[in-house]
């Protein structure tokens, strides 16, 4: 690698770290990086989830056992379709060609700031619309979070509000203990990812290492700096740049 695709490498890892411990939205960043150094699609894609993957395990730290320690008895089911849609989504991305992937990506993107757009209005309404007292997992919900951790295997971009989403449908209306829920489902939906795509080679490890080291700093930075960065101003900040790479990517793919 050059200086150049270095120095674009840790700068966006920092900034999607540093993004990530504050508003979330890191990918907006790190894969356009990827791609922008000349990966193909789909190792771009498979780099960007390795680089970013350390990450979610020091969420999962942070949160600590006791804050997941009153819906243990949802964990098992809900770490088993985690691992199994992951795994297909990661072995769906792996039998995607490049061209095909290069096509979906803006509409890929276009999901992902939507959702992360909407996620207050929507994680606001599906909250006051939770089921009072018990939370329950039904076949229904279990398979909306197998399509969910599916899609965070294939790309993940926006995963974070799709499973705040799914469990507050559930009657998990407790933000903290959510939170700390969708940081461990994210973790092994990430994991599965990184085992399959390690195993199958689809990894540029150079460009991964590089990324890894600027995402982890990052997380390390928006911690300093939370109370400090207006996260409002953050939002829109990554809401602005994720509008203007769904329309480079559309103009790429189809223009």
């Amino acid at each position: 690698m050059s200086p150049l695709q270095v120095a674009i490498l840790v700068a966006a890892g920092l900034a999607g770290g540093t993004t990530n411990a504050l508003a979330g939205g890191a990918t907006f960043f790190t894969f356009p990086a990827m791609l922008g150094i000349g990966l193909a699609p789909v190792i771009a894609n498979a780099s960007n989830t390795v680089a970013l993957w350390p990450a979610s395990l020091v969420a999962v730290w942070a949160q600590g056992r006791r804050s997941i320690a009153d819906v243990r008895r949802l964990l098992l089911p809900l770490a088993g379709v985690s691992v199994v849609g992951s795994a297909v989504g990661a072995f769906l991305l792996l039998h995607t060609s490049d061209r095909a992937f290069l096509k979906l990506v803006p509409f890929l993107l276009l999901v992902a700031t939507a959702l992360f757009a909407g996620s207050p209005l929507i994680l606001r309404r599906l909250r006051a619309r939770a089921p009072a007292g018990r939370v329950r997992l039904g076949p229904g919900k279990l398979a909306m979070m197998t399509v969910v951790a599916l899609y965070g295997g294939y790309f993940g971009a926006g995963i974070g509000i799709m499973m705040m989403a799914g469990l507050s449908l559930a009657g998990l209306d407790d933000v903290r203990v959510a939170n700390a829920v969708k940081n461990l489902l994210a973790g092994a939906i990430n994991g599965v990812a990184v085992v399959i795509f390690v195993a199958s080679g689809a990894v540029a490890w150079p460009s991964a290492l590089v990324m890894l080291v600027g995402a982890v700093t990052g997380g390390a930075l928006g911690g300093r700096l939370a109370g400090v960065i207006p996260v409002k101003a953050l939002r829109v900040g990554v809401i602005a740049i994720g509008s203007f790479l769904t329309v480079w990517y559309f103009w790429r793919a189809y223009g």
